[in-house]
C-alpha cells in the first residue's frame, strides 16, 4: 500500500491512501482527505477505494484495518503539528493481518507558507447584505435596452419594499425616483450599493461608497480580473480601497442577488414575476444563473440567488455560511468554477450540509475545461480529486451536470428524505419497473418487502393479470384511482419508506389532483413520465402540485437513493455531534471495562442480544407490556432521529465479543416544547452496580447540551430501583396516577 501527504494551495495538508503499484500508477486507485482527519474519515478512505476488499480478505487472510486507520489518523495528527512537512511519503507500507511495515519512507520540509486567514463574515453580518432596507443605484438609468434600466426597473416592478437611491448625474429623477448625482448627495443613510458603471470609474463609485458608510456594494460592471492585466490591477485597487474602510463588495463581473422573500431583484437582465421558494443558489456567472432562473421558474421557486463573479472579496463559502442560517432557505445548489480558501469552505459546508442538503456542480474536471473556467472568469480549478474529497468530506453532495444537479434540487426542495432505503416501485410498464431497480440496487436501495397483510389488500386492489409484488405491474389498465389505493397501502407497510410511481403520459393530467390528495405520511414519492418533453404542461402541473418528473427510471431512482444517503450522513453527523457532549465516555464496573456511546444502525445485533438476555420483570418494569426482540423493534430502538431521539448504550467487550448492559433513552416530547422524556433498563447481571446512575448522569448532561429545559420520568410504584436512580440524579416527585409515579428534573 502507499500513504502520501501533499499540500493543496487551495485545501492545504492533503493525505491520500491507494493500494500501491499499478494500482495507483495506472487505475489510479486512490483516495483522498483535507487534514485533520477523523477516525470516521479513516475508515471512509480504506472503504472508498475500489481494491478494499482485498484488505478485507478476498482471497485470502485479512489485513490489520484497525492498525491501518490508526496510521492515518498518527500521519494526519504529525503533520498538522508540523507545518514545515510540505510533501511525505511511505511507499511501500505492507500490510498483514497483525499490523504493517513501512519498508520506505521520504519527507520533504521547508519554511511553513503563511496563508491569510480570512475572517468568516458570520451569517449575522451579511443578514443586511440579502435584507437591505436601502439601495442605492449608481448608473441607474430610464433609457431602456441599458444595464442601469435592467437594474432599477427589476427593484421596481419587483416592489423592493425597502428604500430606492438612483444615482445619476445627468437626471433629475429615474422612473419617477429622485435622483442623486452621487451618493455623497443621498441624506438618508444607504446600507447596500449596486454599481452598473462603466470599470474606469467604479474605483471612484466604490471610494465615494465608502466615503458613505455603505456596508455592502454589489459591482454588476465587467472588465476587470476576468479580462487584462490592467484589469487585475484595476481590481486589487478596489480591494485596498474596501480594506481600508470594512466595506464587502460582492462581485465585480455579478449579476446581484435576487432575493424573492425581501422582493429584491438586482439581476441585470429583466425578469417578470418569480415565486417565493425554498431554494437557495450560488453562481459565479451571472448569465448562468438568469438562465436557470428563467428556464426552470415554472417548475423550481428559488428564494435566493447570488452571482459571486470574480469573488474579490465576497465568496461562494461566505454565501453558503448565510444560507445554511437563512430559514427560508431549505435546498442550497451552487455552480462553482473553483475554490479559494479551500479549508474553510470545507468547515463551512460541513456545517451547513448538516441543516441542509448542499448540491454542488463544480466545472474544470478536465485540463481543457480549466483552461476555459480561467478565461471566463479569472478562476483556477483545482485538482477534480481534491474538489471530490473536500465535497465527501464535508457531506455535500456533488452533481455530474446541470440536468443531474435540478434533479436532485427538484427532489430535495419538494419531498421529505426517505427515512429507509425501501422503495415500492409502480408502474405501467414491466421494462422501466425493470430499469428503475437495476438503478435502486446500484445506488444501496432495495424493493420494500410487504407484509402479509398488505399482499393481500393489493391482491383486492389490482385486475387478476395484474403482477402481485413489488415493482406492481399495473400495464395499462393503470388509472389514477388504482394509484391513490396502491400508495395508500404502501404508506402503511413499515418497509415502504418512499415510492417511484412509473405513468403514462397520455393521461398524465388525470393524476395530479388525485396524487395531491394522498396523506403520505412523510414518505417521498418520485415520478416518472417517459418522453416527458412532450407533454410539458401536464409535468408542470405535476411539479407545481410538489412533485418531481423525472424522463428516466433511472434518474428517479439514483436521485432517491442520494437522498436517502444524505439522510444517513446527516444523521450520522448529528450522532457525532451529540456524542461529543459525553462528559464520560468509560468507567470500570467490577474491575471491567466499560464503554458509554450512542446507539446507531449498526447495533440492532447487540440489543437483540441485550433483549433477550433480560428477564421478563426487567423488560416488564421498563416498557410496563410483554416484550420481545422483533426486527421491527429492533429497527424501531437502533435507527433513531437524533433531533428526536437519543440512546446511551453501555457497552463492555468481553474476548472478541461486545455486549450491551444497559440502555438509557432520551425523547423529545413534541407536544412540549423543550421537555424530554427519558427511561433506562439495566441488564439482570449489572443491576446494583451504580450503572444506573452513571447513565442518568450522562443523559442529564446531554440534555442540557441540547437545550432541554425539563425532563420527564414514568415508571410504576414497584420499580424501586429506577426510582432511587431518579432521586440520586435529584428528580422531583410530581405525583401518583393510579400504578404510576411521575418525576421530573429541572434544568433551568
Amino acid at each position: 500500500a502507499i500513504i502520501g501527504v501533499t499540500r493543496d494551495p487551495s485545501f492545504g495538508p492533503l493525505i491520500m491512501f491507494g493500494l500501491g503499484g499499478v494500482f495507483v500508477e495506472v487505475l489510479r486507485d486512490v483516495s483522498f482527505r483535507i487534514l485533520p482527519i477523523t477516525e470516521k474519515d479513516a475508515a471512509e478512505m480504506i472503504q472508498d477505494i475500489r481494491g478494499s476488499d482485498i484488505l478485507k480478505g478476498y482471497r485470502g487472510e485479512a489485513v490489520d484495518l484497525a492498525s491501518l486507520q490508526q496510521l492515518l489518523l498518527k500521519i494526519s495528527q504529525l503533520v498538522v503539528e508540523n507545518p514545515e512537512i510540505q510533501e511525505l511519503d511511505l511507499n511501500p507500507l505492507f500490510l498483514y493481518p497483525d499490523g504493517y511495515v513501512t519498508v520506505d519512507a521520504r519527507m520533504f520540509v521547508s519554511e511553513p507558507v503563511l496563508h491569510d486567514h480570512l475572517t468568516a463574515t458570520g451569517a449575522e453580518s451579511l443578514r443586511d447584505f440579502f435584507y437591505p432596507q436601502s439601495i442605492a443605484v449608481i448608473g441607474a438609468s430610464d433609457v431602456a435596452g441599458k444595464l442601469g434600466y435592467n437594474v432599477f426597473h427589476n427593484l421596481i416592478s419587483h416592489h423592493y419594499p425597502g428604500k430606492l437611491y438612483p444615482i445619476n448625474p445627468g437626471k433629475a429623477s429615474v422612473m419617477g425616483v429622485r435622483a442623486y448625482k452621487s451618493i455623497r448627495d443621498v441624506e438618508d443613510p444607504v446600507d447596500l450599493a449596486i454599481v452598473i458603471v462603466p470599470a474606469k470609474a467604479v474605483e471612484a463609485a466604490i471610494a465615494d461608497c465608502c466615503a458613505k458608510g455603505v456596508r455592502f456594494v454589489v459591482v454588476e460592471a465587467a472588465g476587470f480580473a476576468e479580462t487584462s492585466q490592467e484589469g487585475r490591477e484595476a481590481q486589487a485597487r478596489i480591494a485596498g480601497i474596501i480594506r481600508k474602510h470594512g466595506c464587502r463588495v460582492l462581485g465585480p463581473n455579478c449579476s446581484g442577488v435576487i432575493n424573492t422573500h425581501h422582493n429584491m431583484v438586482q439581476s441585470i437582465g429583466l425578469l417578470s414575476d418569480l415565486k417565493k421558494g425554498n431554494v437557495g443558489m450560488v453562481a459565479q456567472a451571472g448569465v448562468y444563473a438568469a438562465g436557470i432562473l428563467t428556464g426552470l421558474s415554472n417548475v423550481l421557486d428559488f428564494g435566493i440567488v447570488a452571482t459571486i463573479g470574480n469573488k474579490m472579496d465576497i465568496n461562494e463559502t461566505d454565501i453558503l455560511e448565510y444560507l445554511s442560517d437563512d430559514d427560508h432557505i431549505s435546498v442550497i445548489v451552487m455552480y462553482m468554477e473553483d475554490v479559494r480558501s479551500g479549508k474553510r469552505f470545507v468547515d463551512v459546508a460541513t456545517r451547513a450540509a448538516v441543516r441542509k442538503p448542499v448540491i454542488i456542480l463544480k466545472s474544470g474536471r478536465t485540463e481543457a475545461g480549466k483552461k476555459a473556467v480561467s478565461s471566463h472568469t479569472a478562476s483556477l480549478a483545482g485538482n477534480d480529486e481534491v474538489n471530490s474529497a473536500a465535497f465527501r468530506q464535508s457531506g455535500v453532495i456533488r452533481a455530474r451536470d446541470n440536468e443531474h444537479l435540478f434533479a436532485l434540487t427538484r427532489a430535495f426542495s419538494k419531498q421529505p428524505v426517505p427515512k429507509g432505503n425501501g422503495v415500492l416501485l409502480i408502474t405501467y410498464t414491466g421494462s422501466l419497473g425493470v430499469a428503475a431497480t437495476d438503478m435502486l440496487y446500484l445506488s444501496d436501495m432495495r424493493l420494500a418487502t410487504l407484509e402479509p397483510y398488505f399482499r393481500e389488500r393489493l391482491k383486492n386492489a389490482l385486475p387478476d393479470y395484474a403482477s402481485v409484488g413489488n415493482p406492481i405491474d399495473c400495464s395499462f389498465s393503470m388509472t389514477p384511482e388504482q394509484v391513490k389505493n396502491l400508495i395508500e397501502i404502501g404508506v402503511e407497510s413499515n418497509d415502504v419508506a418512499s415510492f417511484i410511481v412509473v405513468l403514462q403520459g397520455e393521461i398524465l393530467g388525470s393524476f395530479v389532483d388525485v396524487m395531491k390528495s394522498i396523506d403520505y405520511k412523510e414518505k417521498p414519492v418520485m415520478c416518472v413520465v417517459a418522453c416527458k418533453e412532450f407533454m410539458i404542461n401536464d409535468v408542470v402541473k405535476m411539479e407545481q402540485a410538489g412533485f418531481p418528473v423525472y424522463s428516466t427510471a433511472e434518474m428517479a431512482a439514483e436521485v432517491l437513493g442520494q437522498m436517502y444517503h444524505y439522510g444517513v450522513r446527516r444523521q450520522s453527523a448529528l450522532t457525532d455531534s451529540i456524542a461529543r457532549h459525553l462528559t464520560k465516555d468509560s468507567l470500570s464496573v467490577d474491575n471491567n471495562p466499560v464503554r458509554l456511546r450512542l446507539i446507531n444502525p449498526n447495533d440492532i445485533g447487540l440489543w437483540t442480544d441485550f433483549v433477550n438476555g433480560c428477564s421478563q420483570k426487567s423488560l416488564w418494569l421498563r416498557f410496563l407490556s410483554p416484550f420481545s426482540a422483533t426486527p421491527e423493534r429492533a429497527q424501531r430502538f437502533c435507527n433513531l432521529n437524533p433531533e428526536e431521539e437519543v440512546a446511551v448504550v453501555a457497552e463492555m467487550k468481553t474476548g472478541n465479543q461486545n455486549k450491551f448492559l444497559g440502555i438509557a433513552r432520551l425523547i423529545k416530547n413534541k407536544r412540549r416544547e423543550g421537555e424530554a422524556e427519558y427511561a433506562i433498563i439495566i441488564s439482570d447481571p449489572w443491576q446494583n452496580k451504580s450503572l444506573g446512575i452513571t447513565l442518568s448522569e450522562q443523559c442529564i448532561e446531554l440534555a442540557k447540551k441540547e437545550g432541554y429545559k425539563t425532563i420527564r420520568a414514568e415508571t410504576i410504584q414497584q420499580n424501586h430501583a429506577m426510582i432511587r436512580i431518579f432521586r440520586r440524579c435529584d428528580f422531583s416527585f410530581d405525583g401518583k396516577d393510579e400504578n404510576m409515579v411521575s418525576m421530573s428534573l429541572n434544568l433551568s
